[in-house]
């Protein structure tokens, strides 16, 4: 097991948002009160207190992968002063008070991209379900502390698993839409230059070749792993608060660079007034 890390907590962040905005699958929170996942195929375990963050892992993991995992190289400060600067509705400054916490995670593309193909037409308990049978069945095995773990499955293992074998996990229609994407990404789909060369319209267009990735799949998947910050899904969430304090029209291309922030806020905001 790791030591501990102690490190002062920022303002803008809370790890119960963080994990409960819908942008990432894999993580829950134990009875001691820490969240426990698998990114990058690793271990994280991470709670927190008002002053600190309490994170397991060594000093030179923390700064070579989850710092910049959870975003904590970044002024969310800053970025909330220019979202402000780019709504001319109140609701955004209720939207911020309530999902004040919540940061855009880098996680890993491949696995972003999978998760929100399975997420289609599905609630957040059941993908969660599902990314996990993927993982137990098909993803590489680790043990830390006595238990075991999984990896999230490459292209690769995607790819041999077949679509029976992946409709074996109750995955349905989403089954082809993997095979696909493994396809692509194994032959002409670079997701890391997509990460690192392309526009948000660049990259929307590359992933929307893939079989079953739409406009909100592949904006989630440049949101939340290939650092698109003006991404800007649109879900049944979202159309319902464009409808509810916006007319039912929202150009969103005048948001900025931070679009796609404002929309986990508001998203969230929604959420919690269910």
């Amino acid at each position: 097991m790791s030591d501990i890390l102690t490190i002062k907590r920022p303002d803008h962040f809370d790890l119960d948002k963080i994990f409960d905005c819908g942008q990432s699958f894999r993580f829950e929170k134990n009875g001691d009160g820490f969240f426990e996942g698998v990114a990058f195929g690793r271990l994280l375990r991470i709670g927190q207190d008002e002053k600190n963050l309490y994170i397991e892992a060594a000093e030179d993991e923390y700064e070579n992968i989850w710092k910049r995992y959870l975003a904590l190289d970044e002024d969310y400060g800053k970025i909330n002063e220019d979202i402000l600067k780019h709504f001319e509705c109140d609701v955004i400054k209720r939207a911020m008070e309530a999902g004040d916490g919540i940061r855009i995670l880098r996680q890993d593309p491949w696995e972003t991209l999978c998760s929100f193909i399975i997420s289609q037409n599905n609630n957040i308990p059941r993908i969660k379900s599902l990314v996990s049978a993927v993982c137990r069945t098909y993803g590489q095995s680790f043990e830390s502390g006595g238990k075991v773990y999984y990896a999230f499955p490459g292209e690769k293992d995607i790819l041999n698993a077949g679509e029976a074998g992946l409709k074996a996990l109750k995955t349905g229609f989403r089954a082809g839409y993997l095979i696909s994407a493994a396809e692509h990404c194994l032959s002409d789909t670079d997701l890391c230059r997509i990460r690192d060369e392309y526009t948000y319209e660049q990259g929307l267009e590359e992933l929307c070749r893939i079989k079953g990735v739409g406009p909100k799949v592949a904006s989630c998947t440049l949101l939340f792993a290939l650092g698109k910050w003006s991404a800007f899904p649109v879900d049944v969430w979202i159309k319902r608060t464009i409808d509810k304090y916006f007319g039912g029209r929202l150009d969103i291309t005048s948001l900025g660079r931070y679009a796609g922030i404002a929309q986990q806020y508001l998203f969230y905001y929604e959420r919690t007034l269910q």
